[in-house]
């Protein structure tokens, strides 16, 4: 869990990588990732110790965005297909364990079994929902804003610095 906030410690961990911030301030919030690269690159080429920032995505949306109606011709052909590649991956497995010349036979069993087992169990699945969420969909999670955040100890630096940034004053007059 990671707590952001004013005074308090921030550590989370991502992909086996510890990030963490003592006591984080903000330093500035924007309304598009790109700006608050640009705020961080800036200050990176005024040689501000840039390791104590963080640039963390806020207001967080959730879109799904609906692809299609689920039928059943869209569920068996979407098992085919999860089952071709399941049946792939598991064919050069087996082929890299198996003796020469098995190469052809071993790859055909395992994308017929795959392939089998995907529609068995996406029929399966389908049928038993009972109607329940009968559309086909993709979601991501995406901030509204981004806001960097500095280390306690250099905060009123970054934000000195950022005062200076090219179109920053022509910004405050908008």
């Amino acid at each position: 869990m990671m707590s952001i906030g004013k005074g308090q410690g921030m550590a989370a961990q991502f992909q086996g990588l510890k990030f963490e911030l003592e006591y984080p301030h903000s330093v500035g919030v924007y309304e598009k990732y790109e700006d608050a690269q640009k705020a961080v690159d800036y200050l990176s080429d005024q040689k501000f110790p840039v390791e104590n920032l963080a640039i963390v995505g806020t207001d967080l949306k959730l879109v799904e965005r609906v692809t299609g109606r689920k039928n059943w011709g869209s569920v068996l052909s979407q098992s085919v297909l999860t089952g071709i590649s399941t049946g792939l991956l598991v064919g050069i497995l087996l082929v890299l364990f198996s003796p020469e010349g098995q190469f052809l036979p071993m790859m055909m069993v395992a994308l017929g079994i795959a392939i089998v087992l995907n529609v068995i169990f996406g029929a399966v699945i389908y049928a038993t929902s009972g109607g329940r969420r009968d559309f086909n969909s993709v979601r991501t999670t995406i901030p509204s804003k981004y806001e960097i955040l500095c280390e306690h100890k250099h905060v009123m630096k970054a934000r000195e610095m950022l005062q200076g940034m090219p179109g920053v004053r022509a910004a405050a007059f908008e």
